[in-house]
């Protein structure tokens, strides 16, 4: 198979970092452009870029110069790992210019034409793309990845809402420091801490799974009418997502039936052999102490969520535990995967 050229927006950050190492060996994509800020462009990627990740730069990557974010480079395929401040414009620029752009940025992931995709959840949004497409006169389009606290709840909500319809749903997330990339929150307020405030984070994680949960109506999503009410607090873990979830059902499942339904759980990139689907989108842990950050965050790669604690609830119906590996499976593995489900839905042909 003759690989696709990939570029990699934000290549620097720590969203972009993580790209750089998921890509590495990638079967079906290569990353032949990196693109940054002003200050990077230029510079070979290992100068410009302060590499935090486990493993080495990949060897055909840190001799690659740095091009600035403009739309002038050849590839099929974006992924987007710009900061939200800067995301919107440039993404929608590389959009107009015929670009396929992956974005893990919060810009656009609402906006009634592109789709907010999860592979195993909404894959038929895409049919979005022809809409966007039309507005922008393009052949070029945007498809976006939830917030990190979103997927994982959402991956979890989903065969729950088919099986037994959910009501609502109250969540209190511990998060990893590194969901506020590097160099994050200052070492002081971190340590020996809990801070129980993240800029904008509830409103994504009450708003983004209506729109994931939504039904595909003509060219818009009419958005799921589950009630959520997030708590979101940062935590001083260096990885992965806890949520603590309480669940409320039209029908009353009993904890058993839901650990069914969770585990036997598939979605259209396991059916199809994407390359970075897990087998299990979601594992269920038999340990009562477990889902844990260090225990469970890199099963399956980091892209199953785990949950546990399942049990009866005395305010809601059920309660639960899940842990998603944040800036894989939410974030550049999300975005990634969802690469993938485009070229095997044949958006890249």
């Amino acid at each position: 198979m003759k690989k696709v050229k990939v570029g990699i927006l934000g290549a620097t950050g720590a969203v972009g970092q993580r790209f750089v190492q998921l890509l590495e060996n990638h079967p079906w994509f290569e990353v032949t452009a990196l693109c940054a800020s002003e200050k990077s462009a230029g510079k070979s990627y290992q100068e410009a870029a302060a590499w935090r990740m486990p493993t080495e730069i990949p060897a055909k990557i840190k001799n690659l110069k740095v091009k600035p974010c403009e739309p002038d480079f050849e590839a099929k395929l974006v992924f987007s790992g710009l900061d939200s401040s800067v995301a919107g414009e440039i993404e929608d620029n590389f959009a107009n210019r015929g670009y396929i752009v992956v974005s893990n940025s919060k810009n656009h992931r609402m906006e009634k034409d592109v789709p907010l995709l999860i592979p195993e959840i909404n894959p038929d949004h895409l049919a979005l793309i022809k809409s966007q497409q039309k507005r922008r006169k393009s052949k070029g389009f945007i498809v976006t990845n939830p917030n990190c606290t979103t997927v994982g709840l959402a991956i979890v909500l989903k065969p729950l809402d088919d099986a037994f319809k959910i009501k609502s749903v109250l969540v209190t997330s511990m998060q990893a420091l590194s969901g506020a990339g590097y160099p994050g929150v200052a070492s002081l307020d971190a340590l020996d801490n809990v801070v129980p405030f993240i800029k904008d984070e509830e409103e994504k994680v009450e708003t983004e799974p209506l729109k994931l949960l939504g039904t595909l109506s003509k060219n818009h999503i009419a958005l799921s009418p589950i009630k959520i009410s997030a708590s979101c607090n940062r935590v001083s873990v260096r990885d992965g997502h806890t949520e603590s979830v309480e669940l409320t059902f039209a029908q009353k499942p009993q904890p058993s039936q839901v650990i069914k339904v969770l585990a036997q759980f598939k979605g259209v990139p396991q059916k199809m052999g994407l390359p970075s689907a897990p087998r299990n989108p979601i594992l269920v842990a038999e340990d009562e102490s477990r889902p844990q950050p260090v225990l469970d965050r890199d099963i399956n790669n980091g892209m199953s969520v785990t949950v546990g604690r399942i049990r009866k609830s005395n305010v809601a119906d059920i309660k639960l535990t899940l842990l998603v590996h944040n800036t894989i499976r939410g974030a550049a593995g999300a975005a990634i995967l969802n690469g993938e489900l485009l070229k095997a839905k044949e958006f890249l042909s």
